[in-house]
């Protein structure tokens, strides 16, 4: 047998899947019982918060404007709660996801310095690894700023996609290994002179620009706070569903909602595929570990190792994570489709993973343990639209994937 967390995972039900037997269990699509982890107490701890300035400068940018948070009141009878609202992503800044956030305050911070410490006009290259809407973010940015960008692509990525940052005037670089291997060529770019590297997860000794990138994304959570209001939500939410990959962008949800002395603090709850699950893996054996990604129709989350920056903020301020199927993701986003939202793979996983969080066996003591009642308030982070993941969205193609 092999345990991760309190799930047990069989050698006979990976053989019964065509799959050989392997010490590391995470990297399966579909195990036989929920992925599940959850820390009694995230909702005590305190970080401090992302500075203010960041939600100004986004403020300022040219085409700026608040992306949508859209109630679904149907979700919310589905999920056995009072309201679900969906913060939709799929349109920010011209892109098809919330990336351009991270990216353009990196950018803008990486740039402000370079100046301030005596450096010429002369464009530089940024460069970055992306699973696709990072790069594109970089690359979109570098354009409009008159720099030049290079970006790595691991394998998995779908052409659109790396074409997509191609057409940004980019240099794309494909890379025959997962998303950590892409990581490690471009930076190992980003050492030739004029290059520099704007990747948004973090290692020991390069933490910066990811911090600057996690600051970026605390203008969604800023939006949230004052949609919610005008929703006559005055408290905020109980529950937030974040999609996970290396945990930048849970990261500063964490930020946003445990930097609070006092009142209200919302559970939280991440996600990320089967395929790719390092955080659930991480928090499960309480350090961050490497999980070794398989195939995952959710590209932008198919990373194996977290953000050294990340980790302390999620092993400390996360209730709860799971992992769910390409087939579970694909089915949300048909079901968000059909309620106007537009999602990718990546952006449903959200609700995927409430849904499995939220029904089925053992739904009551996971509903107790995120503290959820008939009147709470869900929030799903919808993070791109179908145009950022071209990858199959309806239901009968994720699950040949």
């Amino acid at each position: 047998m092999v345990y991760v967390g309190n799930i047990r995972w069989t050698d006979e039900w990976r053989l019964s899947q065509g799959e050989g037997v392997s010490e590391n269990p995470v990297s399966f699509r579909t195990p036989p019982t929920l992925p599940w982890f959850v820390r009694p107490g995230a909702r005590r701890w305190r970080c401090e918060p992302a500075p203010a300035e960041v939600r100004d400068f986004h403020t300022a940018l040219p085409g700026h404007t608040p992306t949508p948070l859209t109630e679904l009141p149907s979700m919310a009878t589905e999920l056995g709660v009072g309201r679900v609202f969906v913060k939709d992503e799929s349109s920010r800044l011209g892109l098809p996801a919330f990336k351009a956030l991270g990216a353009s305050w990196a950018v803008h911070r990486t740039l402000a310095e370079r100046t301030a410490n005596g450096g010429d006009a002369t464009p530089v290259t940024l460069v970055t690894a992306t699973d696709g809407n990072h790069g594109r973010a970089v690359a979109r940015t570098a354009r409009l700023l008159g720099q030049d960008a290079h970006v790595f692509v691991p394998q998995g990525v779908h052409p659109r996609a790396a074409a997509a940052i191609a057409d940004e005037g980019a240099k794309v670089t494909e890379v025959a290994g997962p998303y950590d291997e892409a990581v490690r060529r471009a930076a190992r770019e980003a050492e030739a002179p004029g290059a520099v590297l704007v990747q948004d997860t973090a290692w020991a000794g390069y933490e910066r620009v990811p911090g600057w990138i996690v600051e970026g994304y605390s203008t969604l959570c800023a939006e949230i706070d004052e949609q919610l209001s005008a929703a006559a939500v005055a408290g905020g939410p109980d529950l937030v569903a974040v999609p996970v990959g290396v945990g930048s962008l849970a990261q500063a949800v964490v930020t946003h909602y445990r930097s609070r002395p006092s009142g209200h603090a919302p559970a939280l709850l991440s996600v990320e595929p089967r395929a790719a699950a390092c955080i659930l893996e991480s928090l499960t054996r309480d350090e961050p570990v490497t999980v070794a990604p398989g195939e995952t129709t959710m590209a932008g989350l198919n990373c194996g190792t977290p953000s050294s920056i990340a980790w302390p903020h999620l092993r400390a301020g996360l209730d709860a994570a799971t992992a769910v199927g390409d087939t579970d993701s694909a089915r949300a986003a048909v079901d968000l489709a059909a309620l106007g939202v537009a999602s990718g793979p990546c952006g449903a996983a959200a609700l995927a993973g409430s849904r499995a969080a939220l029904r089925g066996d053992g739904a009551a003591e996971r509903r107790t343990a995120l503290g959820l009642g008939p009147t709470s308030v869900v929030v799903l982070l919808s993070t791109e639209g179908p145009a950022a993941n071209p990858h199959a969205t309806t239901v009968e193609r994720a699950g040949t994937c």
